[in-house]
Parts: C-alpha cells; sequence; structure tokens
C-alpha cells in the first residue's frame, strides 16, 4: 500500500456545521427498490448525522449514522436498530455530508433506503449548496489517528495511519478489462471531494443482476443509476465520468463509511479489495483501540465514538 502522496495541510478543526435550510429530494432505492422521500433539516450542535423515519409516526426513533447502529453490509450500509426501524443505502449521502463539511443534520426519510439519484454523491452535494451551509457556536472535533491500524479479511485489506489531515486511497483489480486495476489517492481538501470524488457513480455486473435480485437486492437499479458492465464492455451508453471512475466510487463508499466513527478523521485510509464490512470494521477496531486515537478540537459532543454504546445497537447482530 502507497502513501507517499504528501497531504495538504489544513487550517484546524474550524466550527461545526449544520445546513442554513431544510432541502428535500426523492427517488427510487437502489436495493428495495421503493420511491422514497427525503428531508435533511438543520440541527442542533453536537446532534450529529440522524435519520428518522417518518413513515413509521412520530414515535419512531431516531436513528444515529454511527458504527454502533450498523445492521447491513451487504453491497452497502445499512443502519438501524434490531426489531425496528432501518435506512439502507446511507454511504453516499454519508460521504457527502463528510466531504461538505456537514457535522449535524437530521435526515426525515419516508421509506428504508436512501434515494440512489443518479448512483453517485453529486445530486447530494447540489442539494446542500442550495440549503447552504451554516457555522455554530460549538468547535468541531475530530479524530486524530495516531498509530497505524489496520484489519484484513479475505485477501482485501483496509488501514488507517496517521496523517496532517484525511486522504482516502484505494487499490481495486477486476478481471473484466473494462475495469482491471486501478490506483488512487485523493486528500479530502480544497473542495477536492466535490471535483474529484462526488460523480462517481456505483457499479455492477450483468451477469450478477438476477441473483441479486432473488436475494432482494438491486431491485431498483438501472443504467440511469449505476455503471453496468457486462464482461469487458460498459454497458452505459454516455460510457464513463472518468477513465477510472470504478476506483473513485470505491473511495467515495470508503468516506463514506469512515464517517460512521462520529466525527471527521484525521489521517490517512487506504483500502486493497476493500469494501463495506472491512470499512466498518477498520473503524471499530480504531475506536477499539484507545491508544490508536485521540481528540482533536475542544467542545463536548454526545453522538461520537467514545460515548456508550446504545443499549439498542448493543442488541443489534454482529455484520461480520
Amino acid at each position: 500500500m502507497d502513501f507517499s502522496a504528501a497531504d495538504s495541510r489544513m487550517a484546524g478543526p474550524g466550527r461545526q456545521q449544520t445546513l442554513r435550510h431544510a432541502i428535500s429530494c426523492s427517488g427510487t432505492g437502489l436495493h428495495s427498490g421503493a420511491a422514497v422521500s427525503m428531508t435533511l433539516r438543520p440541527a442542533a450542535v453536537d446532534s450529529g448525522i440522524v435519520f428518522r423515519r417518518t413513515d413509521l409516526g412520530n414515535a419512531a426513533p431516531v436513528i444515529p449514522a454511527t458504527i454502533n447502529y450498523v445492521v447491513d453490509d451487504r453491497l452497502c450500509t445499512a443502519i438501524g436498530l434490531r426489531g425496528g426501524p432501518s435506512v439502507a443505502t446511507i454511504e453516499h449521502l454519508m460521504a457527502a455530508l463528510r466531504g461538505m463539511g456537514v457535522d449535524n443534520t437530521e435526515i426525515a426519510i419516508d421509506g428504508p433506503e436512501v434515494p440512489v439519484m443518479d448512483g453517485s454523491a453529486a445530486p447530494f452535494v447540489f442539494l446542500l449548496e442550495c440549503a447552504g451551509l451554516a457555522a455554530q457556536s460549538a468547535p468541531r472535533r475530530t479524530i486524530e489517528v495516531l498509530r497505524p491500524v489496520s484489519v484484513a479479511k479475505d485477501g482485501a485489506e483496509a488501514m488507517l495511519v496517521p496523517g496532517i489531515s484525511f486522504s482516502a486511497g484505494c487499490d481495486i483489480d477486476f478481471a473484466s478489462r473494462a475495469i482491471g486495476r486501478q490506483s488512487l489517492t485523493v486528500s479530502l481538501v480544497n473542495g477536492t471531494f466535490k471535483t474529484d470524488i462526488a460523480r462517481a457513480r456505483t457499479f455492477g455486473f450483468a451477469h450478477e443482476v438476477d441473483r441479486l435480485r432473488a436475494a432482494g437486492l438491486a431491485r431498483g437499479g438501472s443504467l440511469d443509476n449505476a455503471v453496468v458492465v457486462a464482461g469487458d464492455t460498459v454497458l452505459n451508453d454516455e460510457g464513463l465520468r472518468w477513465a477510472d471512475e470504478f476506483v473513485r466510487h470505491k473511495i467515495l463508499d470508503s468516506i463514506g463509511d469512515l464517517y460512521l466513527a462520529g466525527a471527521p478523521i484525521v489521517g490517512r485510509f487506504h483500502g486493497y479489495r476493500s469494501g463495506h464490512a472491512l470499512n466498518h470494521l477498520l473503524v471499530r477496531t480504531l475506536l477499539a483501540d484507545r491508544a490508536a486515537w485521540r481528540w482533536t478540537g475542544t467542545g463536548v459532543t454526545n453522538i461520537v465514538a467514545g460515548a456508550a454504546v446504545p443499549a439498542a445497537a448493543a442488541a443489534a447482530p454482529a455484520t461480520l
């Protein structure tokens, strides 16, 4: 794994941010195929990123978007309560929130899955820009990586090492010549999430569609919201947005998954053939080792790692 690329220096953690105004969108769930509407709303300092299933009534509990609440990792990241409500495919939205610097927002959603939109994070970036961002009174806290942490499973690896800002890199290797071997590292500074990562779409293989749908997955997938590969050919008429769009989307997913730490991570991530399950394991492994990280910035927060695991989350089934 190559960490030779230099990080760009960032000017401290800054202030927490929320949305200036509420904003809504609607679409189809990638895996459920369900029509869903979603509203992102301003939230108070230290609220974090939380979801509320409005279709279940006002009594439906809030689901924090933190690692303690992850309940599924089959081709997406899903959070929820055991025997209760859940929200799937949150990773693209989480990546947009992290990439745009949103610390606190309540996401009201009337279905079981975040709408896939065009398969990338770009529509969510657009929504956040339309809503506007508002600085809040409390300073942002970040999780600074102090020493390397790594996990591996089934030939895949993921790791975090110390760094002066946050960067994410991935290596992928597919038999299809449409993808092949791709490698990229991006520092999340100076708007690079929007310019270099946000537009990268999710992807899949045509020969896997029937199996996935039989398993209740990919029911809303189409050429309008995913790059589809058949053999060595990309089926989408418009082609790719970048020649290495595939690895860029893997980085996008990783950014969203790592934000489940409950606060921005300061350090360098790299994954080799990693996916949601391994990203989640890496976050858990980091947070379990109190010598491997520390808080930076000042202030108090009640939703980030280090808080007690909520009882409902503690009862949730393991995802690995």
